[in-house]
């Protein structure tokens, strides 16, 4: 093997081995290893021209000796790191929790998965947790029982821990309270706590937060789940016989979807969740009589709950029993068409603005005379599903509802009976990630599987949604 020397700027490498059995190639990597100048940036100067990686040394006729001329420019040096690496294990909990991007799962304590998903779906809510954060130890009030204050307590306390950590949390307190508070929770069978409904655990979790929150002295939560969740209905009702009418209002947490032969879709169960027939005595006929029942939304919330009706009493075998039919829900939800012309008038400005919103986004002319007047008096300002406020507490800033809303969790049932089987919560994380939180095993989906959980076989499927409101 020849020995030649290299210049190289200043330097000069007097005793530099060829093995001319391997591709100049290798011989630029010995360079690089001396001088630090990649192969790619390296000009060697040879008889015929620059040296290229893959020439043939017999053709270039190097000697014993012969003096090479290089030029590149070497890498920068690598400069020691002022701090070393930091593992994720070694870093305090709560910068665990945002490293991670998902908040912990909760350990199932023998048939808990009905409670563990709807706190997981409620804690996806950072309203509520604010909510929950300013409602203090001494905040009962006299109108309140006990168990709805240390309910409240557990459910504030547990929110915490599960932003503080990325182990899966034990929720001892929490299920305790509970089952003292609704004694049916706590039922069991040969020795054992039995399964229950999710939607019962949700209905009922809902009205003591409403209860305790609106009983503390601060106008500031006052009404907050009301505003988080409650929807006001307006409802005609006329005899079939005699053809009176009558008009009621009321407030509820949440919109049912009814399910049958003709339904496909969210919005067609929906829309006949909104009709019913009921028997009551008619003042004209003295008697009883059948009436029609004919709802629409008078105000809407920032989070729209919607429960897919899928158990019925089944008396054969004494038991619920579980619709198993397909019901497509989509990511987006527009429920103008469900609302009062009342409420249909206030929506459509804001919704006229969100649509020039998008528009600008896609690079669309927005073409509307008011546009102008629009941009001025609300900003222009359009907050998705992911946007929230830094303490996540319900904002100042006046906003305006659109009518259109994204899904932000799912609450799943696996199985043939609400009183068996396995619910598991799906929910969108602030970063626009979904995970599947089943009990203690928090795992990543990809937001394209979640309108898949509409159900017709054995497979998880939709049993509560729960939509957040896009506002200007």
């Amino acid at each position: 093997m020849p020995t030649v020397s290299v210049k190289w700027q200043k330097e000069t490498f007097p005793a530099v081995e060829i093995d001319t059995s391997q591709p100049p190639y290798v011989f630029k990597c010995q360079l690089y290893d001396l001088t630090g100048v990649p192969p790619e940036r390296q000009k060697i100067m040879v008889k015929g021209g620059l040296l290229k990686d893959d020439a043939d040394w017999a053709t270039l006729g190097v000697k014993q000796g012969q003096r090479l001329m290089m030029m590149g420019t070497a890498d920068e040096a690598v400069k020691v790191p002022e701090k070393g690496p930091v593992f994720m294990e070694d870093l305090p909990e709560e910068e665990q929790v945002v490293t991670v991007g998902q908040s912990a799962g909760l350990f199932n304590l023998g048939n808990t998965c009905y409670m563990n998903s709807t706190l997981q779906c409620l804690h996806s809510v950072p309203e509520l947790k604010a909510a929950l954060q300013n409602y203090t130890n001494s905040g009962r009030s006299n109108d309140l029982d006990q168990f709805s204050h240390l309910l409240t307590v557990a459910a504030r306390d547990l929110f915490s821990e599960l932003d503080r950590t990325v182990r899966p949390v034990a929720p001892l307190q929490f299920l305790s309270v509970l089952r003292k508070k609704y004694p049916q929770f706590a039922q069991q069978h040969n020795g054992a706590y039995m399964q229950q409904d999710a939607e019962e655990c949700w209905t009922q979790l809902i009205y003591t937060l409403s209860q305790s929150l609106k009983s503390s002295n601060s106008s500031e939560i006052s009404a907050v789940v009301k505003t988080l969740f409650g929807i006001d209905l307006v409802s005609r009702i006329r005899c079939i016989e005699s053809g009176e009418e009558s008009s009621e209002t009321e407030s509820v947490y949440g919109l049912k979807c009814h399910i049958s032969q003709e339904v496909n879709h969210l919005h067609e169960g929906l829309k006949r969740g909104l009709k019913s027939e009921l028997e009551k005595a008619s003042p004209v006929l003295g008697r009883g009589a059948i009436f029609t029942k004919e709802s629409c939304i008078s105000n809407l919330p920032r989070y729209l709950t919607v429960q897919f009706v899928r158990f019925f009493w089944k008396r054969e075998t004494n038991q619920k029993a579980k619709i198993l039919r397909k019901v497509d829900y989509p990511l987006e939800l527009d429920v103008y068409d469900l609302c009062s012309e009342e409420l249909r008038s206030t929506l459509q400005t804001p919704r006229q603005i969100l649509r020039e919103a998008e528009n600008a986004k896609l690079g669309l002319k927005v073409h509307n005379k008011n546009s102008q007047e629009n941009d001025v008096a609300f900003g222009n300002s359009v907050e998705s599903s992911a946007a929230t406020s830094n303490e996540g507490a319900l904002s100042e800033k006046k906003t305006q509802l659109t009518g259109i809303y994204d899904l932000v969790a799912v609450l799943t049932h696996k199985g043939r009976s609400a009183d068996s089987g396995h619910y598991v919560a799906w929910v969108k994380q602030e970063n626009g990630s979904w995970v599947q939180y089943d009990d203690d095993n928090p795992i990543f989906q990809r937001e394209d599987d979640i309108p898949k959980l509409s159900g017709g076989g054995d497979w998880h499927m939709a049993y509560i949604c729960m939509f957040k409101a896009r506002v200007i």
